[in-house]
Parts: structure tokens; sequence; C-alpha cells
């Protein structure tokens, strides 16, 4: 079944998948850290999304979409637009690339992200097993 992106489901089952994934819990080992994933509006979707992911030492402790953005304080925040991050999910665009290149803006430590690359590639790699329909 095919979740909308963004959403609480389509994050919800990106969780399942990361959980239940042995090469992110192999990647993400060291990884600490919580992110809002911010999607800005384009195409037809017309109001920006943000998505949260507590993500801890190779599993994923919970995600949501947020309706209030001071709800929490996440020690990353990723934020871009819906076409930019489509790109990202179907894994034309390295995410990597896309910070480096200024297509995706970050806000956090950065040499935290760098140190461990291999994590969001399987990041990356769980949500292309995540059946997922986008905004036109």
């Amino acid at each position: 079944m095919a979740h909308k992106f963004p959403s609480d489901p389509w994050v919800k089952a990106l969780m399942e998948d990361l959980n239940n994934s042995a090469a992110y819990a192999e990647a993400a080992k060291n990884w600490e850290g919580d992110f809002y994933f911010v999607v800005e509006p384009g195409g037809t979707m017309e109001k920006q999304a943000v998505l949260y992911m507590d993500l801890w030492h190779g599993k994923c402790r919970d995600a949501f979409e947020v309706a209030d953005e001071s709800a929490k304080t996440p020690a990353f925040r990723m934020s871009g637009p819906v076409a930019t991050w489509k790109k990202v999910l179907t894994k034309k665009l390295d995410p990597i690339q896309g910070l480096v290149t200024m297509q995706l803006k970050l806000k956090g430590n950065m040499a935290m992200v760098m140190k461990n690359v291999r994590a969001a590639k399987e990041l990356v790699e769980s949500c292309t097993r995540v059946e997922t329909e986008f905004p036109l």
C-alpha cells in the first residue's frame, strides 16, 4: 500500500522499515540525534510539512508528522522543497550531495552528519522501500 509523502503514515512506515533493517542498525550504531525533516511546498503540495524522527544508535525510537514545531527541539533540522526530497527518496540525489550543493539545508552539527554518511545512505535506502505516493 502506497503512503502519501509527506505524512504521518509515511514516516511511521519508514520507522518500521528502519527498525527491521540490519544494515541501518549497523551503519547508524554510533548515531545520536533526532531530526525535523521539513518539506517545503511545491506542485500540488500547498503547505509545508514537518516530519520528526528520533534516531538513536541504529533504531528509530519515534516518528510522526509534526503539528506544532515548538513541541520538540531536535538536534537537526533538514529542509528543502518537495521536488528535492523526491529526488533524494528515489535515489536520484544523494542527501550529502544535496547538502553540499545547497539543494537541502541543514541546521545542526554538520561534522556529525559527515562522520555518519553510511547511516544517511542506509536511511535513504530504507525510504526507497516504503511504497510512496508523491505530490505532483
